[in-house]
């Protein structure tokens, strides 16, 4: 039984075990082959139902469900994340636009923001000539 700086790990509820599982998922998903990634996630599903940490047995069953999107990750090492950041700047600037009467003014933010054109405001200086 591990025992270190802050006492035994079984005094934790669980805890290292659940950092353990969480450290071998990441493991998981860094293979670059498809086969023992899904090897490594088939025991990861069979440790994490077997855990007794009721949070890790609905992430097994869930990620049982989804394996072929988890490998299909692994094959092509694609992922949602160029789709979910102009969501969330679209979702964003949708808050900064409550209050405008119409969604013209929202569309013309959205433009605005997303189009990578930047303004930058003349300042006039009184008595400063160019």
């Amino acid at each position: 039984m591990w025992s270190g700086r802050w006492g035994n790990y079984a005094d934790t509820g669980g805890l290292y075990r659940a950092y353990l599982l969480k450290e071998a998922m990441v493991r998981v998903l860094d293979c670059r082959a498809e086969w023992l990634a899904k090897q490594k996630l088939d025991e990861w599903v069979r440790w994490a139902r077997r855990s007794r940490l009721e949070p890790f047995k609905r992430v097994a069953a869930t990620i049982r469900q989804h394996a072929h999107g988890i490998l299909a990750y692994v094959r092509s090492g694609l992922s949602n994340g160029r789709t979910e950041g102009p969501n969330g700047k679209a979702r964003t600037i949708t808050r900064r636009s409550f209050g405008f009467h119409g969604a013209h003014g929202l569309i013309a933010l959205l433009k605005l923001c997303c189009s990578g054109i930047h303004l930058y405001p003349v300042h006039h200086w009184p008595g400063l000539t160019h």
